[in-house]
């Protein structure tokens, strides 16, 4: 899907409720409750190959732009997933070195154009690229949608993105209830499990505002189905299922030629 000025002309107020919590790190972490702006809080703790996170940010997560849902929304993207802590504030990834590189790039991304309208096409277009099982082409995106390169560039070889990184794993390893696979959907702090998918009706039933809204109309609210019977085929990518030897090898190889690459930027 294409994102044209028309799609993307919109105004985002910011208006977090940040809270300080125990974690496993030294860094805070942030838990998004109910937005005190009177728009609706949406958070998605997710790691970049996923393909289950790929599927909801190409096909789901985009809808919020159509016939303005995001101007009820505080939405907030956390790329982090089922990472794990290891030891000096290093940590592997679920899916190999190349999603450490993509979820801290999309970290930087989200760092270095902090409107929402200025990072997520980015990340919609790297999502796109997972999803076509096209990832280690990402660098395109920046011709594609006109960025300069070199702020992401000096974030990842500053240290800067590892930084970020950390303090999103802070912020999800703190979530309560804990996160148990990725896609990971919370609306106004209350995850919604399997049903993640069907995101949008929740967004509209906590909706409070007085505006009405051509998408939140009883098609939407008529579909919650919260509680319902989990689906019989995988919706998520769950902690401990890694990818096969040989596509380790390749993401360890394409890792390390997209370092190579994010070297001589600067």
């Amino acid at each position: 899907m294409a994102f044209s000025s028309k799609t993307l002309s919109f105004s985002l107020g910011v208006c977090f409720s940040l809270f300080l919590l125990w974690s496993p790190t030294s860094y805070s972490a942030r838990i998004f409750l109910p937005s005190e702006s009177g728009k609706v809080s949406l958070a998605l703790y997710y790691e970049s190959l996923c393909p289950y996170s790929a599927n909801f940010i190409v096909n789901y997560l985009v809808k919020l732009f159509e016939d303005d849902l995001i101007s009820i929304v505080d939405l907030n993207l956390v790329p982090w997933g089922n990472a794990k802590l290891r030891s000096n504030d290093t940590f592997d990834c679920q899916h190999g070195p190349s999603e450490c590189l993509l979820n801290t790039v999309e970290a930087c991304a989200i760092e270095t154009w902090p409107a929402l309208n200025d990072h997520f096409p980015f990340i919609y277009c790297i999502e796109s690229l997972v999803y076509e099982h096209k990832y280690p082409q990402w660098e395109s995106c920046y011709e594609k949608l006109g960025l300069n390169s070199t702020p992401i560039a000096e974030c990842y070889n500053s240290g800067l993105g590892k930084e970020l990184e950390l303090q999103y794993a802070a912020e999800t390893n703190a979530l309560q209830p804990p996160h148990q696979y990725v896609p990971w959907v919370v609306v106004d702090g209350q995850p919604l499990y399997e049903d993640y998918e069907n995101f949008l009706s929740y967004v509209c039933n906590a909706y409070n505002g007085t505006d009405v809204l051509k998408a939140c109309n009883e098609v939407y609210l008529n579909t919650i189905q919260m509680g319902r019977a989990k689906p019989s085929h995988s919706v998520a990518c769950k902690e401990g299922k890694m990818p096969a030897f040989f596509g380790r090898i390749r993401s360890t190889i394409t890792s390390w030629m997209s370092q190579v690459n994010l070297a001589f930027w600067i």
